[in-house]
């Protein structure tokens, strides 16, 4: 069985480069083929009559005359934003464990770590039957390694080494996976494997994996670990990017079952690829209205997919005051997008995903300032936004029966000016609840919860939102884990299973009724922040207003893990949970 791996730009690719869609506020996309419109405009520009006719007329946007709109190449630096798909031409799934069949660049092998402890126990290759066959292949090469590197098969660990010319095989990678009776994932093997293509780029590459149903969580870590990042470095400083004919899986079996896990890998990495690409830009780059084209891409892409793109205008019509209120300093207006997905058959269940598209952060007049703020990073207050745009990604590469999917993201910027809102205000959010203003960094809540509304009316089965909310999710749970916040336990186990299965962290923290007091105002129905101490806690407790207890919701604060600077900056979190919880709903 082969499977071909489509580029993750073949849309821009279609559309031609630098080519971004655009609408009026509102329409439904895709539009039809034979009125299908292109345009491409500088990163700063004067308006056209038409957009500003959508915004209700100059006067309806502060910064009317100095509108920044977006374009895949920005005509400032002609710097194409996009990054490039992983590559790897054809991917493959084979039965057995390869013995001699393979003769190529780099066969990556699995090790199990001897189930006796002790630094003087030694790892007997010939114990092992996929060791032991290869090494009879390589002519004790794999005994050599182990002894050489005093290999112990730890989980995560990996000894490398180059065979030479001639061998079959010209470089050996062994993974450590572990005691066996401990046993539970094979996904270490995927950026082990990448990290090797990266750093060898070889033409031909074997995997054999070590048993049991781990092809498409192999492949898929695979795929993503050889994402690249070169769009804004120049000369030197660009990495070559891997070209790769194939790759075959040794053990993942053959037919229809194999078939359908490899392109599930291939389109979850996609989707988690995109989350990257937007979450890794900066806000130069990725603005709101960035954001709604991307929304346009995948509508216009995939069939079943449509989308709504909703201005200020709208918004007010809608009396989003606080998602409005956080949009009014920024030059940029807001882009309010409603991407939905409806299958071919029946939708026996309808989902939304919602997600905060703060595309960057000042902290409005409570600016962020001083060590540690980290404004240079706020870029990646859109992570939420990145994640449930690369789900969709993922879910309409897939297109699930039996499910019908919203996705919500209420875009834009949180900025200093005349016209941003300040501290002391008191808003009125769309479910008609007052919210009094004590600090304009706490924003993120006010855009959710105009956005929660809007999802609620849609009168779903269920609602997720992820966000960058706060810091305090980030010093209670550290960087590796999101914090998931509900009062629906089935919920709540879906949405960690979805995770578990996707090798994501999530820790179920308390909506704690005895801190809601804390976000009562004394001269509004709510306000804004809830005090220090159980900063998470309270941030959910204020989205909690805005969903009623009929409909199953979900917060998934992903401040701490979105963002890695030591495993390349933005990790691509919550992309791959969301997509496989949809799945699994769609499946159930």
């Amino acid at each position: 069985m082969t499977i071909l791996l489509r580029s993750a730009s073949a849309a821009v690719a279609r559309r031609g480069a630098g080519a971004a869609f655009m609408a009026p506020s509102g329409v439904i996309f895709p539009p039809l083929a034979t009125t299908t419109t292109t345009t491409s405009c500088a990163s700063s520009s004067s308006p056209s009559a038409a957009l500003l006719a959508r915004r209700g007329g100059a006067a309806m946007w502060p910064f009317s005359s100095a509108t920044r709109l977006f374009s895949t190449t920005n005509a400032d630096t002609g710097i194409n934003w996009r990054t490039q798909a992983p590559g790897v031409a054809k991917l493959e799934s084979l039965a057995g464990m390869g013995d001699a069949t393979f003769k190529g660049d780099l066969l990556v092998l699995p090790v199990f770590q001897p189930e006796e402890d002790g630094d003087d126990v030694q790892l007997a290759v010939g114990t092992q039957p996929i060791l032991a066959a290869w090494d009879k292949v390589l002519g004790g090469a794999i005994a050599d390694l182990v002894q050489t590197k005093d290999f112990k098969g730890k989980a995560g660990s990996a000894a490398r080494v180059r065979l030479g010319k001639g061998s079959a095989v010209k470089s050996l990678t062994l993974v450590g996976m572990g005691k066996k009776s401990a046993f539970n994932s094979a996904r270490a093997m995927g950026p082990a494997v990448a990290t090797d293509v990266k750093a060898e780029k070889p033409k031909t590459v074997a995997v054999v994996l070590p048993g049991g149903d781990c092809l498409g969580a192999v492949a898929e870590e695979m795929l993503s670990g050889l994402y690249l990042d070169n769009r804004f470095k120049t000369g030197e400083g660009v990495e070559k990017a891997a070209s790769v004919e194939y790759v075959t899986f040794f053990g993942g079996g053959g037919g229809g079952a194999a078939e359908g896990a490899l392109e599930k890998a291939q389109a979850v990495s996609e989707g988690g690829g995109l989350t990257k690409e937007l979450v890794g830009a900066p806000a130069n780059y990725v603005t709101p209205k960035a954001l709604a084209d991307t929304a346009r891409a995948i509508a216009e892409e995939y069939e079943g997919w449509e989308v709504k793109v909703m201005g200020q205008k709208e918004c007010a019509e809608l009396k989003m005051g606080a998602y409005l209120a956080v949009a009014q300093g920024s030059m940029d207006p807001p882009e309010f997008i409603h991407l939905s997905y409806k299958p071919k058959g029946e939708a026996n269940k309808k989902l939304v995903l919602v997600g905060k598209g703060l595309t960057f952060d000042s902290g409005g007049y409570n600016l962020k300032a001083g060590a540690g703020s980290m404004i240079e990073l706020m870029k990646f207050d859109m992570g939420g936004a990145g994640a449930v745009l690369g789900a969709a990604k993922a879910l309409a590469a897939l297109a699930p029966e039996g499910v019908e999917v919203h996705v919500i993201v209420a875009a834009c910027e949180n900025m200093i000016s005349a016209q941003a809102y300040r501290p002391g205000d008191i808003l009125k959010a769309s479910n008609g609840k007052t919210i009094e203003v004590l600090n304009t960094d706490a924003e993120g809540r006010l855009t959710l919860a105009d956005a929660l509304v809007y999802a609620e009316k849609l009168e779903p089965d269920a609602i997720v939102d992820a966000a960058t909310l706060t810091g305090a999710c980030v010093i209670a749970l550290g960087g590796e884990y999101g914090g998931m916040w509900t009062g629906d336990d089935k919920l709540a186990a879906a949405l960690e299973a979805a995770a578990t299965t996707k090798g994501e962290k999530l820790w179920r923290m308390p909506l704690a009724e005895e801190y809601k007091p804390n976000i009562k105002s004394e001269i509004a129905d709510l306000k804004n922040v809830g005090g220090r101490e159980g900063g998470s806690i309270t941030a959910a407790l204020f989205l909690q207003e805005f969903v009623t207890k009929k409909t199953p919701w979900a917060h998934l604060d992903i401040a701490g893990p979105v963002w890695n600077p030591k495993k390349g900056g933005a990790t691509g979190f919550g992309a791959r949970t969301l997509a496989q919880w949809v799945l699994t709903q769609a499946s159930s």
